[in-house]
């Protein structure tokens, strides 16, 4: 079965993070596997910063032109209709916020004829500024669709501080991603544990995630 994974949400929720994940773990489990770069908005934090990893993964990399480089310029091309007949797993790292995802609705109509096999998860992060609750997370939902002329299928709960990130953190999340569940309709489909922490008895949303994604000033931290 196809899979084509989309994956937005606000700045700093760690999607990102979540993104290189998903493609790794595709890898593992013998999929051929894509990984596009969609952000054009944020130069710090991209899946692009991550090429090593991915070529030693077998995992193909679309990235912006200039990526990584000191010429970062909003430019990327790529043909998502081949890229999604080609590969077994295809993750677009959507850009933050709605301003992001204008660069995903580019691409809305080529991917309606992949609907089936697209699964569309909003990334939320309860400890973020302006998605504290619920409703400022459902909101902002709401204006990522609308720029990129598509729905959401499911949440991500990847609530996190950090290096600083504690199993009562997480834990202490998931009312707040259940509300959200409630107020959208949409499905928690996964609640991100640093991999760590995972006991083989934890509930059967738990998705352990290691953490590849670094600020540039050097604290462990999702972007």
């Amino acid at each position: 079965m196809k899979e084509i994974k989309i994956i937005t949400g606000h700045y700093g929720s760690g999607k990102t993070n979540f993104s290189v994940n998903l493609a790794v773990k595709a890898a593992a489990e013998g999929k051929s596997a894509a990984i596009v770069d969609l952000d054009i908005v944020n130069p710090y934090f991209r899946t692009a910063d991550f090429r090593d990893l991915f070529e030693e993964k077998g995992i193909r990399l679309i990235a912006p032109d200039f990526a990584r480089s000191n010429l970062d310029i909003p430019s990327i091309q790529f043909d998502v209709v081949e890229l999604a007949t080609d590969e077994d797993c295809l993750i677009i790292d959507v850009g933050g916020d709605d301003a992001g995802a204008v660069a995903l609705g580019r691409y809305a109509d080529d991917l309606e004829q992949f609907k089936d096999s697209i699964e569309m998860y909003y990334v939320i992060n309860q400890r973020r500024y302006l998605t504290n609750t619920a409703e400022e997370v459902t909101k902002l939902m709401y204006e990522i669709e609308a720029a990129a002329r598509m729905k959401h299928t499911a949440i991500v709960n990847n609530t996190n501080l950090g290096c600083e990130t504690t199993l009562d953190i997480i834990e202490q999340s998931r009312p707040f991603a259940e509300e959200t569940s409630r107020i959208t309709g949409l499905p928690v489909k996964y609640t991100v544990y640093p991999e760590e922490l995972v006991k083989p008895s934890d509930k059967s949303d738990v998705f352990p995630a290691k953490v590849y994604v670094k600020p540039v000033w050097g604290l462990t931290q999702n972007a």
